[in-house]
């Protein structure tokens, strides 16, 4: 069983964790994932975070409900949604670790590569979500996360600040969906789990609800530069756990 004192450090930590990806879109997973392993181990982690994921990222859309993009979110999130439920099953045959540094690597070259876009205003249009969902939806289903993938793509649309924090949340909330469901059909999902991914995943909502004004006063270049932080941070991140975890 698990004691009342796990549940409040993770609680503490999803609180932190919420506030952060409440601000720059991401990181929640990043940090939550390492504490969730350690108090339940690495085969319970991923469905729990899963489920509290979904409610991480519909805490978001609330926030900014007015500012969400729901043609990108439908352009992205439609075929992502079968594709996350195809990378869930493969999950449970293939190893993760090529894909921990493909991912580690993309993620570290994205800083400058959005940037080299960024300075000759490249951008992407609805049609490139559609192709890019389904590329991301698969691999979020075998790996933990892959929101820091998602921030370079939104940014590229056009969107920043509340727009960019509710519309890649309400898409990545279709793919989480797509997840549990999967889950869910392959037994990976059992009661006790699916109450630990709600606890958790109410810590991440107070969290992001705290963030709220702290995104309304911010600079978009500021955002921007803890973006790229987060994406070094997440880069990094993935490459310790493909060697050294």
């Amino acid at each position: 069983m698990t004691s009342t004192l796990q549940f409040i450090f993770v609680c503490a930590v999803g609180l932190l964790a919420g506030a952060v990806s409440g601000i720059i879109g991401t990181g929640s997973s990043i940090m939550l994932v390492p504490v969730l392993v350690w108090q339940f181990g690495p085969k319970e982690a991923v469905p729990i975070m899963a489920v509290a994921a979904i409610i991480g990222n519909l805490s978001r859309i609330l926030a900014w409900w007015r500012e969400v993009d729901w043609r990108a979110t439908a352009a992205y999130a439609i075929p992502a949604m079968p594709a996350a439920a195809l990378g869930a099953k493969t999950l449970l045959v293939l190893p993760t670790r090529l894909v921990d540094v493909a991912i580690g690597l993309f993620l570290i070259a994205m800083i400058f590569i959005r940037r080299a876009l960024a300075a000759h205003n490249v951008k992407i249009a609805r049609w490139h979500l559609a192709l890019i969902g389904a590329a991301v939806g698969y691999i979020t289903g075998i790996v933990v996360t892959t929101g820091p993938i998602t921030v370079p793509i939104f940014l590229m649309y056009g969107l920043v600040k509340g727009a960019f924090l509710a519309t890649e949340a309400a898409g990545s909330l279709a793919i989480y969906v797509a997840k549990v469901l999967a889950f869910r059909s392959f037994g990976a999902m059992p009661i006790e789990t699916l109450v630990k991914g709600l606890i958790t995943g109410g810590s991440l909502m107070a969290g992001t609800f705290l963030s709220r004004q702290l995104v309304t006063r911010m600079q978009p270049e500021s955002f921007r530069y803890m973006l790229d932080g987060l994406m070094l941070v997440s880069g990094l991140a993935m490459l310790w756990n493909a060697f050294l975890a």
